[in-house]
C-alpha cells in the first residue's frame, strides 16, 4: 500500500510540481489544500500518512496549521516546503511539530529523501 500524502500550498503550480515528484516516486497524493484551514479539515477527513505544508498562505498560515494538525494527531508527519528559509522560521516550524523543512525552489531528490526519512 502506497504511503499517502496531503499537499498544502496556496499556488496551484507548486501543488502540481510536488504532486508530480511525489507520485513518480511511489507515493499516493490523496488531497490538495490551498490554505491552512483547508489542510486541517482535509487532514481530519483523509488521515494521510504525511503532509507537505507551505508557510505563507491566506486564511491560516502553515505554522498555525501544523499546530492544529498536531493537536488532532501528535504523530503527524509534516514536511514544510517554503520559500521562507530563514533560521527563525525553520526553528518555529520544527518546534510546532514539522519533521523536516525544504526551502523552495526545492530539488526533487531532496523531497523524496525527506518523504523516505519521515515515513520510515
Amino acid at each position: 500500500m502506497a504511503k499517502t500524502v496531503l499537499i498544502t500550498d496556496d499556488t496551484a503550480f507548486m501543488r502540481m510540481t510536488l504532486k508530480n515528484v511525489i507520485e513518480k516516486n511511489g507515493y499516493s497524493v490523496v488531497g490538495e489544500a490551498g490554505d491552512g484551514e483547508e489542510a486541517v479539515a482535509l487532514y481530519k477527513e483523509l488521515k494521510p500518512d504525511m503532509v507537505t505544508m507551505d508557510i505563507t498562505m491566506p486564511k491560516m498560515d502553515g505554522i498555525t496549521a501544523i499546530k492544529e494538525i498536531m493537536k488532532i494527531d501528535p504523530q503527524a508527519k509534516i514536511i514544510v516546503c517554503s520559500a521562507m528559509g530563514q533560521k527563525p522560521m525553520v526553528i518555529e516550524a520544527l518546534s510546532a511539530g514539522a519533521k523536516d523543512f525544504l526551502v523552495k525552489p526545492f530539488d526533487a531528490e531532496r523531497v523524496v529523501e525527506s518523504l523516505r526519512k519521515i515515513s520510515s
